[in-house]
C-alpha cells in the first residue's frame, strides 16, 4: 500500500507493525528490514506448524536457524548478550519444543552464534504479538526475492510505530456501572496501541483530577482476578484496591490487558507448569525466554492523559511500576500499599516478589498479622 495512502487511515509505521504482527499469529512468515542490505525472513515458534515450519525449512535450503533471548540462553548455560542463533539444518519440526522452551533441552547444536539487532526486532514483533520469544529465521541476500510476498516491516517502524501507538489512545465508551460494595462507578473504555487493544479505566466516585489523584494500575489476571486462583494475590489486590480507592474518596483503577505480567495467557500459563514442577514465578518465565517483567506503560500513561490526570498517588507495592510509570511520563507523587491474603499456595510467590523483584512486602509480618 502506499505510503501516502496508508497514512490517511494511521500511522504507516504503526500499521506495519500490526501487519507483521497479524501475520506471525497466523503462522505466516514476515519479512524483516534493516539498514541495506539486511534482510531477514521469520516465523515464529509459537505458531508454527510442522507445514508451515517445513515450507519455510525448504526455501531456505538448511539455512535457517533457531533465535532464543539472552535469557533464555542463560537458563541453557550460554552466555549471549545479544541472544543465541542455533543452526537448525536437519532438526525436525517435533525437535523444535526441546530446544525452544521445554525445561531438559538436550544437547545444543554446533555452530551456535551471536544475534544481532534484527533478530532483537523479530523478538519485539513477538513481545507484541504475545508470542514466544523463540524466532525462525533466515537472513536474506539483497537479491533474494523468495519471502518478497511477506508483509514487511522495518527496524525503524518497530521504534516509530510503537512509539507513537503508545500514546495514540482514544475514548470510544463510557458508561455508570455500579459495583458490589464499592456504588457507582464509570467504566470508561479506551482503544490504542499498535494491537488496538480495548483498555478500561474504572472511575470510583468523583476525584478531583485537577490535584493528585489515587491510581491503581492494575494488570489483568484472568485466573486470580475471575477465577480465585490462589496462586497470586491479584484478586485480592484488584478487590481492595477499589475498596481503598472509595476510602481516599474516589480514584481511578486502570485494567490493563497485560496477563502474565506482559507475556499473554498462553506463556502464563506454560510459566503455570514450570511453577508446579518447583520454579518461581521469575525463573519460570526465564525458561520461556522472558524478563521478570515484560510490561510497559505507555497505555497506562495516555489514558490518564486522556481522562484530564497528571499527577498520581499509586496504590502499588512495586518501585519498579513507578519508576516506569514516571519514565513514561507520568508523575508518580507517593505509592500506597495495597496487599491480598497469604495462602500457602501464593506464599512462595510473594515471598519471590518481595525478595528477586523488589516489592516492598514483609511477607513474615503479613502472615503475623492474619494469625
Amino acid at each position: 500500500m502506499p505510503a501516502a495512502f496508508s497514512s490517511l487511515f494511521g500511522d504507516p509505521a504503526a500499521i506495519r507493525c500490526e501487519r507483521a504482527v497479524a501475520e506471525l499469529r497466523s503462522g505466516r512468515p514476515v519479512l524483516i528490514t534493516g539498514q541495506a542490505p539486511q534482510r531477514l525472513a521469520v516465523i515464529a515458534l509459537d505458531s508454527a506448524t510442522a507445514r508451515s515450519f517445513d515450507a519455510f525449512a525448504g526455501l531456505a535450503d538448511g539455512r535457517h536457524y533457531l533465535f532464543l533471548t539472552e535469557t533464555r540462553a542463560r537458563v541453557l548455560g550460554m552466555e549471549a548478550p545479544h541472544g543465541v542463533r542455533l543452526p537448525l539444518r536437519g532438526v525436525p519440526f517435533d525437535a523444535l519444543p526441546s530446544l525452544g522452551y521445554l525445561r531438559e533441552p538436550g544437547p545444543m547444536p554446533a555452530g551456535c552464534s551471536a544475534g544481532d539487532a534484527l533478530d532483537a526486532g523479530a523478538v519485539e514483533l513477538a513481545r507484541l504479538g504475545l508470542l514466544l520469544p523463540a524466532m525462525v529465521g533466515l537472513p536474506l541476500d539483497p537479491a533474494d526475492s523468495r519471502f518478497d510476498a511477506a508483509a514487511q516491516v522495518a527496524l525503524c517502524d518497530l521504534a516509530e510505530g510503537a512509539a507513537h501507538a503508545a500514546h495514540d489512545y482514544e475514548l470510544v465508551a463510557r458508561s455508570p456501572v455500579p459495583l458490589r460494595d464499592i456504588g457507582m462507578t464509570t467504566f470508561a473504555v479506551f482503544r490504542g496501541g499498535v494491537a488496538q487493544r480495548d483498555q478500561v479505566a474504572i472511575i470510583v466516585g468523583q476525584p478531583d483530577l485537577s490535584a493528585v489523584v489515587p491510581v491503581r494500575v492494575h494488570s489483568s489476571c484472568l485466573t486470580g482476578d475471575l477465577f480465585g486462583s490462589l496462586k497470586c494475590d491479584c484478586g485480592d489486590q484488584l478487590r481492595r484496591g477499589l475498596h481503598k480507592l472509595k476510602e481516599l474518596g474516589g480514584g481511578v483503577l486502570l485494567y490493563l490487558d497485560q496477563e502474565g505480567r506482559g507475556t499473554g495467557i498462553a506463556a502464563k500459563m506454560r510459566a503455570y507448569g514450570y511453577q508446579h514442577d518447583g520454579l518461581d514465578t521469575i525463573d519460570a518465565d526465564a525458561q520461556l525466554g522472558f524478563g521478570a517483567d515484560e510490561r510497559r506503560y505507555g497505555s497506562a500513561v495516555a489514558m490518564l492523559r486522556g481522562l484530564g490526570i497528571a499527577r498520581i498517588a499509586l496504590l502499588s507495592n512495586n518501585p519498579t511500576k513507578a519508576q516506569r510509570l514516571r519514565n513514561a511520563g507520568m508523575d508518580v507523587v507517593e505509592c500506597i500499599p495495597v496487599t491480598g491474603d497469604i495462602t500457602t499456595e501464593n506464599e512462595h510467590y510473594l515471598r519471590t516478589k518481595a525478595e528477586r523483584a523488589g516489592h516492598l512486602l514483609d511477607v513474615d509480618a503479613l502472615i503475623q498479622a492474619a494469625q
